[in-house]
């Protein structure tokens, strides 16, 4: 189905099978195709303001719990009907930026109002909203996950910095809490055994940029996934995963992610703005993966990681991480043809790393790009198994070419982010529909949610693509449907009010939380 026009608000969905033909599929593992259907939607009613973004799901209830930063609450809605979810209650969380839910009870992260200070866990009991107990946490809890058995909670404490400026540099510590459910005793794994080690972690791959400051300071944890004990934390700023043993509560290793080679044609991508078409294509360009949400699977009795590589930058005070290819210096060795990639309709108006590596004269020998524009499934080690190249950008060519790499503040912006991260995936999460295993990505900007069959990890295969944006409408007036998918959140059909499963999309743009039906 080829998509110029909006969407359907009403019953909208779409299903992609593989680009691929049949026979060029796996001899082990058919793709297999999935249909989500939007079933209803809640509105807070407040647009561009972050008024809903992470949520979570009891079961028990049928209650979705949502992050409404704009109002400093979780909104807690009544899924019974998913055609039509309804606020029952608020939950009082200032500072809220995640929430999960582990057999009735609600674990809020709540950043202080001076973000570099410590932050906070609340819990809270789903059925009521009571407020039972708060922890002290590390400084900027960004993101926080139950483990499997609900014993602990585990919190990414991102640090992000204030400012920069010499002599007033104000960047906390990045850190992971590890929170005991039963007694509230929280225990920190920090990253200070790293310190004065920042040489070698560059040598390895880990990007360490913050001017002034130290390794545990320039480490952001991002997003977490776990599973027997192990986290599996994103550094999205520093383009790599830090692993973590929780009995211990200690940072077990720091693993770089490497970088994706833009001059191979299976990862070519959109670099100008600037040329009001759609031109896919290789350059001579290095991504850094830089991925912010992480989740897990097993397929045949191993666990891989499935990541969403957004990308990232830091621009703060006295600091600023980015430049565009035509402001750069570009070494005349690496780069020969440096005018002709200079030029709008080539690199000119990329957004590259600031500190790409350079020679001796402080010019550039290599361009890096935030992010890779796309997902990437990994083995428990960090080394890569696959990557999507560039088959969300194409995906969007495809389906939405009128609406390519729009950005999410308009309804009239085509190509407008393709000098800077392109589609912009974020959120992930797997789900096992009929035994198998798919992953369903948040594309942040031009929006919708595309999905992955991950029955062989080393082959996934698209199966499907919803966006119920409506492209016709205003994103200020908030009459554009679902724009800016943040968290995305599987509901398996057990757990179900229909019995069918389904996804729950918070859009922090549009900030309307949007239920769809899955169905194979």
């Amino acid at each position: 189905m080829r998509t110029t026009t909006a969407l359907s608000l009403a019953a909208a969905s779409l299903s992609v099978l593989s680009a691929f033909p049949a026979a060029a599929a796996s001899a082990q593992v058919r793709p297999s195709g999935l249909e989500l259907s939007l079933l209803g939607r809640y509105s807070a009613g407040a647009v561009g303001a972050g008024a809903a973004e992470i949520t979570a799901y009891d079961a028990k209830t049928r209650r979705v719990f949502v992050v409404n930063a704009e109002r400093g609450t979780v909104d807690v809605l009544d899924l019974r009907d998913p055609r039509s979810p309804r606020k029952v209650a608020t939950l009082a969380t200032p500072g809220a930026n995640s929430v999960a839910v582990h057999d009735g009870l609600v674990a809020v992260a709540q950043q202080a109002a001076d973000k570099t200070a410590a932050g906070s866990v609340a819990f809270f009991r789903a059925s009521t909203g009571e407020k039972l107990r708060q922890v002290t946490v590390g400084a900027l809890p960004d993101m926080l996950t139950f483990t499997e058995d609900g014993r602990k909670v585990v919190v990414a404490n991102e640090g992000e910095a204030a400012s920069y400026c010499a002599g007033a540099v104000n960047d906390p510590e990045g850190s992971v809490s590890v929170v005991d459910v039963r007694t509230g005793a929280v225990r920190t794994a920090r990253f200070t055994a790293w310190n004065g080690k920042e040489q070698q972690l560059r040598a390895e791959g880990v990007r360490i940029s913050g001017p002034g400051v130290s390794v545990a300071q320039d480490l952001e944890p991002e997003y977490i996934t776990t599973e027997k004990g192990t986290a599996w934390v994103t550094l999205q700023e520093n383009n790599a995963l830090a692993v973590v043993d929780l009995d211990r509560a200690a940072v077990r290793d720091i693993v770089p992610l490497g970088l994706k080679d833009h001059a191979k044609p299976a990862n070519a991508f959109d670099a100008s703005d600037k040329d009001d078409k759609i031109d896919i294509r290789p350059h001579p360009v290095k991504g850094a993966y830089m991925p912010d949400a992480v989740d897990h699977f097993r397929s045949r009795g191993r666990t891989y990681l499935v990541t969403a590589n957004e990308g990232d930058s830091r621009e703060w005070e006295c600091h600023a991480d980015e430049v565009r290819v035509k402001d750069a210096e570009l070494s005349p060795a690496a780069f020969p043809d440096a005018a002709r990639l200079k030029q709008d309709s080539e690199l000119g108006r990329l957004t590259v790393l600031a500190d790409s590596p350079k020679d001796a004269q402080g010019r550039y020998t290599e361009l890096r790009v935030f992010g890779g524009r796309s997902i990437s499934v990994r083995a428990t080690d960090g080394s890569l198994v696959w990557d999507s190249g560039s088959r969300l950008e194409q995906l969007i060519a495809r389906e939405l070419p009128g609406q390519f790499n729009f950005d999410n503040e308009e309804n009239d912006s085509f190509d407008s982010r393709s000098d800077n991260k392109g589609p912009e995936p974020e959120g992930v999460t797997v789900g096992t529909v009929r035994g198998r295993p798919y992953a369903f990505v948040g594309l942040e900007r031009v929006g919708g949610v595309a999905v992955f069959d991950l029955s062989d990890p080393r082959d996934p295969r698209e199966a499907g693509y919803v966006n119920t944006r409506d492209f016709t409408g205003d994103v200020e007036a908030g009459t554009a449907g679902d724009v800016g998918p943040e968290g995305v959140l599987f509901i398996d059909a057990h757990d179900s009010p229909t019995r069918t499963p389904l996804l729950v999309v918070g859009n922090e743009i549009s900030g309307t939380t949007a239920v769809y039906e899955i169905n194979p």
